[in-house]
């Protein structure tokens, strides 16, 4: 069974950054691609960023590329999302998810989610 568990949301002022992290296991996949997503009050779950097994191919939304990086930790289970000078519209619930592929989890339906995490931005 296949869990996600986020953390490093909070209440950060505009321009300042956060750092979230995802931690997976139980995956059938020998490997398969990390990411996030947002849904932010009253409006759809988007698209932020995924990466790959070995963190050489990644994807970004287009208003998310010069903010925010994501990256792989160690164990390749462990996936980051730095986000520098964030800003109120930034606010949302941050959902990890895990998918075969950087292209399948930017393009089709995810099957597995974390429970996500708050980021609050003030003004």
């Amino acid at each position: 069974q296949v869990q996600l568990v986020e953390s490093g949301g909070g209440l950060v002022q505009a321009g300042g950054s956060l750092r979230l992290s995802c931690a997976a296991s139980g995956s059938t996949l020998r490997t398969y691609a990390l990411g996030w997503f947002r849904a932010a009050p009253g409006k759809d779950r988007e698209f932020v960023a995924a990466i790959s097994w070995d963190g050489g191919t990644t994807s970004y939304d287009h208003w998310a590329k010069g903010r925010f990086t994501i990256s792989r930790g160690n164990p390749r289970s462990t996936v980051y999302l730095q986000m520098d000078s964030l800003q109120p519209e930034d606010s949302a619930v941050y959902y990890c998810a895990l998918g075969e592929n950087v292209g399948m989890l930017a393009t089709a339906p995810v099957r597995f989610w974390g429970q996500g995490t708050q980021v609050t931005v003030s003004s």
